[in-house]
């Protein structure tokens, strides 16, 4: 789980977007159970059908949802940054999920007991409903990369992938290999490394050790398939206040 456990007010609970979007005598009521931690790239946040103790909310890092075949092979069905949270089987009722949590893009988060979020989810019509919506969102953008995976072209799937990264960071860079990637569309290296090749001699992206800085988004806008805009707009529609306190 997450390493070290900072001083919470080094860290504003509204750099994640959920927490933000809370009324604030509700995120003062969670402030003492919220522990600010770094997630280091590559940490488990937890792993297919095991017991999750927290839920985290990320600020600047992003974790990728992954489904893990039998044989160890890998595709990344979700990502999550500060627009949400990690961990959503808690507050449904499921307790365990067969998808395993990765962080993709090192960085900070708050992590909460379990427990104690099925408490305030059970007492808080206001964090109950923003919950659901977010719930309903995560869904739409799993089931919308399902359709990418099987439907569109790997150049297409890359800048679906580079654009919903970016919306949840705050800076232009991404840190990830080709390799990375490559598992998490759950491609052939060989694709990612001839897509990258097609953005970077467009002077969308440029790309160097693991570094993704990308140049052009409106043109990466241009060139993805419909699936961005749909898992966009659902956020837009399910998550109104919350975005709109990241835009201020």
């Amino acid at each position: 789980m997450g390493k070290a456990v900072l001083s919470l007010p080094h860290a504003a609970l509204s750099s994640n977007l959920l927490l933000a979007a809370l009324p604030e005598e509700l995120r003062e009521e969670m402030r003492p159970h919220l522990e600010y931690v770094y997630m280091p790239l590559g940490m488990s946040v937890y792993e297919s059908g095991g017991k999750q103790s927290y839920v985290y909310f990320p600020t600047d890092c992003i974790v990728s949802l992954l489904y893990v075949l039998a044989d160890g092979a890998s595709a990344e069905i979700a990502v999550v940054g500060r627009e949400g949270l990690v961990g959503i089987s808690l507050f449904m009722g499921g307790e365990t999920t067969p998808s395993r949590a990765v962080v993709q893009s090192a960085g900070y988060g708050f992590r909460i007991r379990a427990a104690q979020l099925k408490k305030h989810f059970a007492q808080s019509l206001e964090l109950h409903q923003l919950l659901l919506r977010y719930t309903q969102a995560l869904i739409t953008q799993m089931t919308q990369t399902a359709v990418c995976n099987r439907h569109h072209s790997v150049d297409q799937q890359l800048c679906r992938w580079l654009l919903l990264s970016l919306d949840r960071l705050a800076s232009s860079e991404v840190a990830m290999t080709q390799e990375l990637i490559a598992n998490m569309l759950g491609v052939r290296r060989e694709g990612v490394t001839e897509a990258a090749g097609k953005l970077q001699a467009a002077k969308l992206i440029d790309y160097s050790r693991g570094h993704i800085h990308v140049r052009d988004r409106k043109g990466l806008e241009e060139r993805v398939c419909e699936c961005y805009a749909v898992v966009k707009t659902e956020y837009d529609r399910l998550l109104p206040k919350a975005l709109a306190r990241s835009a201020a």
